[in-house]
């Protein structure tokens, strides 16, 4: 299987369809109504629906899916049946094999049910009309981005220790397509976060990603020293961070990173473990570039996409 523990929870929607090509005598009996094994389309239904759950059953490298809605309906045409099925989960990873399978447990239902008084049935088309809700549905990035690395540790100022998290945020950057103008390593002093802060703003920074001192140490002042420059608060995205860590390491609750604006430029504190700033960049990339569309409209207003 797929490892998708890095994913984060989207609703997903799936749409696809199938064709069963008829005869002329079981076509007959579908408009009639007249076929002896019961209402196919009913029967042929609840078989789609109970398909849809049991998808992982059936596909051996297909993830056990929780389903919120599933549908399966059907629509008489001139030389057959066409077959739609919608399906929709909040989870990490696409329905399209659940919303696939279901149209085609239906098909194969239909085809059992007519085959005794109807030889001439075939089963095609099968396909996928239509999917929402991946990673590419949220991929809004505005061109030209400069963001700047900030590592605040005394370890690693100091040389005792490398800077494992910092360059992980840069080759993270450098692979999203975003311009990284400046990766710093500062001690764990409040002052200098503050100046450093100061200094990537005026360099025209879109984005300033922190990493380090957003513990409970005596000298953990990331937070505190944000604070002070930030003009307006984004609570959502640390919140967001911590709630996406929570369901990796319960010492995601020790963490009191912040984020928030100035001007155009956006600030965000990630944790200073390279675990944890794994985990908080896969909870913001590619959802975070959002922001910079709504920050450069002038006068205000929603942003829409390219």
């Amino acid at each position: 299987m797929v490892d998708i523990t890095q994913k984060i929870k989207t609703l997903r929607i799936c749409r696809a369809e199938g064709f069963v090509r008829v005869g002329s005598q079981g076509m007959e009996a579908l408009r009639k109504g007249k076929v002896e094994k019961g209402d196919v389309f009913e029967v042929s239904r609840v078989a789609g629906i109970m398909a849809a759950k049991r998808t992982s059953e059936i596909l051996p490298l297909c993830h056990n899916i929780p389903l919120q809605y599933c549908s399966v309906d059907f629509e008489l045409v001139e030389d057959g049946v066409r077959i739609v099925s919608e399906v929709k989960s909040i989870y990490f990873t696409g329905v399209e094999m659940e919303a696939l399978t279901a149209v085609s447990v239906a098909a194969l239902t239909l085809y059992d049910m007519l085959k005794p008084i109807e030889k001439d049935i075939e089963i095609g088309g099968i396909r996928v009309i239509e999917k929402k809700g991946g990673k590419s549905d949220f991929y809004d990035k505005p061109k030209d981005i400069k963001a700047a690395v900030i590592t605040v540790s005394d370890s690693v100022y100091e040389g005792k220790k490398e800077d494992k998290s910092g360059r992980l945020i840069v080759d993270r950057l450098k692979g999203e397509g975003v311009e990284v103008i400046g990766y710093e390593v500062i001690p764990d002093e409040m002052e200098s976060l503050e100046e450093k802060l100061k200094h990537f703003i005026e360099r025209g920074a879109d984005l300033i990603l922190t990493t380090g001192g957003t513990g409970f140490s005596q000298r953990d002042y990331t937070p505190e020293a944000t604070m002070k420059i930030i003009e307006r608060v984004a609570d959502g995205i640390s919140e967001f961070i911590r709630f996406y860590g929570f369901e990796r390491t319960p010492y995601s609750m020790l963490s009191r990173a912040t984020a928030g604006i100035v001007g155009k430029t956006l600030i965000i504190n990630l944790p200073g473990s390279r675990g944890g700033v794994k985990d908080a960049l896969n909870a913001i990339f590619p959802y975070i570039f959002h922001a910079f569309r709504v920050l450069r409209i002038k006068g205000g207003g929603h942003a829409e996409s390219e």
